[in-house]
């Protein structure tokens, strides 16, 4: 059939499944948004471009599909930039659209010219310039293979005006064959064999699981893997929700602000398994420190992580979903008792560690806690909430407080730690699973980032609720003000005037508020009633910090607690 470019484009995108796209329309995407209206496609009108790539980012990772976004060329399409910035670094597959000028008009600085290719290069899998029309349905077929294979991550592409315009005798393909990109699923067996080797010779082992082990959707066999071993294990940030947190082997979150037990553990294992981890800084703290007594076991399916921060003694390179289903097979030839009865004494330490050392906070009846509002919602969710955060203390306090039973169940920005993310990011989370409640827990700061994608909730009627911590000062900067900086609060206060409560009302949701601690529970449960979206003002106290903490290049076992 012959078609248009911006047509081409939509059926492209119902031939990949997709069924809803996140966007704002401009000069260069006329054509497009023409096709958009007669197709009568599902796109989300977010305020704002950076609004638009969020929500495609929280659509993903609530779903695990691809997340879609459009928007114009030049300014348009830079609004994009921190939101595929903030995808790449936690490998989040989305394909951006954009507009482009007219190929004539391309490199001659004109109105609204943009290089988004060269603007984005280092925070996409690839990105495309489409100046012919022929090449539309194979850079799009392309753009979602490279964004959904291997490690996953975010794809551009820029397309130019004329090119929406123009014909084409369309066919979808039906393969992709891309010279230099062959993502790696099945690895080596040696290193599987090396692995359960290490395993059976240690006598303090743990487990260490990221983000990717929720990408590759390996949840479960992870799970089955330590029920069988009884190998204690922690969580990235990114990993939460991989394994239930009531799950008696789980230590918890490690690093900066990660549990007593889980960097104690880290710190004084003999074999440490990584898995779909990347070894950050604020995982590792003092990286010359990290595990040193511990032989360690790193599965990735990128090999450029492999060595990247901690050096590993046996890689496993491969797709999760070959590298352990292998290492469980393989496990699975011993005994369950006769995994624990070697590591009994490790089991019953760590298991000492996390009761001697809980998290704990002042818990006070004259003022509303943040940990006490984390605590509430998911004792009234029972953990089975899709949790989205901002950036922040309150982020740091719902990876330690709230209790995940389910993966994909948190999104928040690991990475780069984008400020601004939450709003949108729940937009596309409760698009993506709407027959789940959604909570946003935000700060008083982040939230003006993005604000404007109220109105985007209230106009879709999507039923997030989104609790801001009012603390009326940027909580996570300010505490490293007061404890790294001598107390010099340099423009963290956030004191004057936002009526959050109106500002939530003047864009057609709902707004409430919360002073008084026997408010809470009461205002939480009306908000779950009210069917669209509501934001709930709490106000908390500003000096609270989020601690435990491992200051900033020092060993995990240099930890501050509460009270010091």
């Amino acid at each position: 059939m012959r078609i248009t470019g911006a047509e081409a484009i939509i059926e492209s995108l119902k031939r990949e499944n997709v069924e809803v796209v996140f966007g704002y329309p401009g000069g260069a995407v006329l054509t497009l948004y023409d096709a958009l209206y007669k197709a009568d496609f599902h796109h989300i009108l977010t305020r704002h471009e950076q609004g638009a790539v969020h929500a495609a980012d929280g659509y993903a990772r609530a779903t695990g599909k691809v997340g879609v976004c459009m928007a114009t060329s030049g300014p348009g399409a830079t609004n994009l930039v921190t939101g595929i910035a903030t995808a790449y670094m936690d490998s989040i597959p989305i394909v951006a659209f954009t507009g482009q000028v007219a190929v004539s008009l391309i490199g001659r600085d004109s109105f609204q010219e943009a290089d988004i290719r060269g603007i984005t290069t280092p925070v996409t899998k690839h990105n495309y310039l489409v100046k012919k029309v022929e090449d539309l349905p194979r850079v799009i077929k392309e753009a979602f293979y490279i964004a959904r294979s291997g490690r996953p991550g975010p794809v551009v592409v820029d397309v130019a005006k004329d090119v929406f315009a123009a014909t084409l005798e369309y066919e979808y393909p039906e393969s992709v064959n891309l010279r230099g990109y062959r993502p790696i699923f099945e690895g080596d067996q040696t290193a599987i064999h090396q692995a359960l080797e290490a395993m059976t010779e240690a006598h303090r082992p743990l487990v260490f699981i990221g983000g990717g082990v929720t990408l590759a959707n390996m949840a479960r066999e992870v799970t089955e893997l330590l029920d069988l071993t009884g190998f204690p294990v922690t969580s990235s940030l990114m990993g939460l929700g991989t394994v239930p947190d009531d799950h008696p082997q789980h230590l918890g979150m490690v690093g900066m602000h990660g549990t007593y037990a889980a960097n104690i553990a880290t710190t004084e294992c003999d074999l440490l398994i990584g898995v779909g981890v990347r070894f950050d800084d604020r995982v590792t703290g003092l990286l010359a420190e990290f595990a040193s007594q511990a032989k360690v076991v790193h599965f990735d399916i990128d090999p450029a992580e492999i060595n990247k921060n901690v050096l590993s003694d046996i890689r496993v390179v491969g797709d999760l979903r070959w590298s352990i289903p292998a290492l469980l097979t393989k496990a699975a030839n011993r005994k369950s008792e006769d995994w624990r009865a070697k590591i009994e004494n490790w089991s019953q330490q760590v298991q000492a560690w996390s009761e001697e050392n809980p998290l704990v906070y002042e818990r006070r009846s004259d003022v509303i806690m943040p940990q006490t509002v984390i605590e509430k919602v998911s004792e009234l969710t029972g953990g089975d909430a899709v949790i989205v955060t901002d950036v922040g203390q309150h982020q740091m306090w719902t990876a330690q407080y709230y209790r995940f039973k389910n993966p994909r169940s948190f999104l928040t920005s690991g990475g780069l730690g984008t400020m601004g993310y939450g709003l949108p990011s729940a937009i596309g989370a409760q698009m993506g699973k709407p027959d789940k409640t959604v909570f946003l827990f935000a700060g008083d700061g982040g939230i003006m980032m993005n604000c404007q994608e109220i109105a985007t909730a209230a106009n879709n009627n999507l039923p997030i609720k989104v609790i801001i911590m009012n603390n009326q000062v940027l909580g996570m900067v300010a505490q490293w003000q007061r404890m790294f900086y001598e107390g010099r609060l340099a423009h963290t206060s956030l004191k004057g005037h936002t009526d959050f409560v109106k500002l939530a009302e003047a864009m057609g949701a709902t707004g409430l508020r919360v002073s008084k601690p026997e408010e809470l529970e009461e205002t939480l449960k009306k908000a779950l009633e009210i069917p669209g979206p509501v934001f709930i003002d709490v106000l908390v106290p500003a000096t609270e910090h989020v601690l435990p903490m491992v200051p900033p290049g020092a060993r995990l076992d240099q930890i501050i607690m509460g009270g010091e």
